[in-house]
């Protein structure tokens, strides 16, 4: 068969067939194309045969790809997409699941004053410190708490907890895990508060200090003390034990020592006498002159040792009771008088320069 132009050539029975074939092409080419040629073309979307159904609410749609001509459906031009197989799944990333925290864990830390003695309930300074030492050799300091019974929130780990009331203190390696670890210490300490008085009399808090030393008076060699200089009233935390005091009221000899025992969760208040009294010296020309001023004092003992030594008009000294001279120095003179000291009775010194 051979075509020219518009006309065709056909002979017998082959020829017949020719011709209806070429009918068929020619009635098929005046039928709609499939609906799914339409997609790749400029025409808009044809109009679908019924209405789509809204797919929040209707059925789902599937978008995979059909499996045969006759399955495609005429869809609207929005729904072109992609196989969903064909499409990678992304997260977005700020909804990217992330990495699970470290499990936490805790330390309830407690102290009580002895095994069968109560709870201590303030004062307490807790210290977390990491377990090995830094490049500097120094125990890193992780957490300071200052509560009686503080719940530290710790990530699981070795560390060395220090517990601390006054000058009691105590320290433990610890390990926590994914729970709560529970420690309770046990601080024997007592409270110790001391004053002064001289006869009936209390002596004021800025003339009078203590000095607490470790064990007794009577051990023999030479201590530091604990505490060099604590203030009238002033409540020191102690461990339990024995303790001596010097006591010095004033600043020349009246000296005080004194052996004390401080109790677990007690407090022990002292009260230590001295016998003492606070004399005040002037130099006059006459008697009841004036004192002369740029005088230069002593206070020594009949033995000759030096007690206190002062310059101005009037100088006060606080003696131990006893016998004492007092010298007094102005414009190259010397002049002495000697005088007792009573306890408890303060008095006034008057040296007179002739």
């Amino acid at each position: 068969m051979t075509t020219q132009g518009p006309d065709l050539q056909t002979s017998g029975r082959s020829g017949r067939l020719a011709v209806a074939l070429a009918l068929a092409l020619t009635h098929a080419a005046v039928l709609p194309q499939p609906a799914a040629a339409q997609f790749f073309s400029d025409r808009p979307a044809p109009v679908p045969p019924a209405n789509i159904p809204d797919i929040p609410s209707g059925p789902a749609i599937s978008l995979a790809p059909p499996s045969g001509p006759a399955a495609a459906p005429a869809l609207p031009a929005p729904l072109l997409q992609p196989p969903v197989a064909n499409v990678p799944l992304q997260t977005p990333p700020q909804v990217q699941a992330s990495p699970a925290a470290p499990a936490q864990g805790a330390l309830a830390l407690s102290a009580r004053y002895g095994k069968d003695l109560p709870p201590i309930n303030g004062g307490l300074v807790w210290r977390v410190y990491s377990d090995r030492p830094d490049e500097t050799g120094a125990f890193k300091l992780l957490r300071e708490d200052r509560t009686a019974t503080p719940n530290i929130p710790l990530p699981p780990g070795s560390y060395v907890v220090h517990v601390a009331l006054g000058l009691v203190s105590a320290v433990r390696p610890v390990t926590i895990k994914s729970d709560v670890d529970r420690e309770a210490f046990l601080l024997p300490a007592g409270g110790l508060r001391i004053e002064g008085r001289v006869g009936t009399s209390k002596i004021a808090p800025n003339q009078i200090s203590f000095g607490i030393y470790k064990g007794s008076q009577f051990d023999g060699g030479e201590r530091t003390p604990l505490l060099p200089s604590v203030a009238a009233g002033d409540v020191v935390m102690l461990q339990e034990g024995t303790y001596y005091i010097i006591s010095n009221y004033g600043d020349a000899n009246s000296v005080v020592r004194s052996d004390i025992r401080v109790q677990a969760s007690k407090l022990t208040d002292v009260t230590i006498t001295h016998r003492a009294a606070v004399i005040t010296m002037k130099l006059v020309g006459d008697k009841g002159g004036e004192a002369l001023a740029n005088t230069a004092w002593s206070v020594i003992t009949p033995a000759g040792d030096v007690i206190k030594e002062s310059i101005g008009a009037f100088p006060k000294v606080t003696l131990a009771e006893g016998e004492y001279r007092a010298i007094a120095k102005n414009e190259g003179k010397v002049f002495e008088k000697a005088f007792n000291v009573v306890n408890g009775v303060d008095g006034e010194i008057e040296v007179v320069a002739r």
